[in-house]
């Protein structure tokens, strides 16, 4: 099974909440490490991609509004 594709501005869905109780985050950074920010409480942390793909539930694509540049 090939890993998600993840993009900066896609929203994750992890399996346990932050402790503000938020489930969402969105991804602001990628590398080795993947920085996401808190939908609710907008904390940032920076997560190793492969702690990041065991607690990720889903991923939703980013919605794009269909003007270029």
């Amino acid at each position: 099974m090939n890993p998600p594709t993840i993009n900066i501005g896609d929203k994750a869905i992890l399996k346990k909440p932050h402790p503000c109780g938020s489930f969402e985050w969105t991804v602001v950074r990628l590398g080795a490490d993947i920085g996401v920010k808190c939908a609710k409480c907008g904390r940032r942390v920076l997560i190793d991609r492969l702690e990041f793909l065991k607690r990720l539930k889903s991923i939703e694509a980013q919605q794009h509004d269909g003007e270029d540049g």
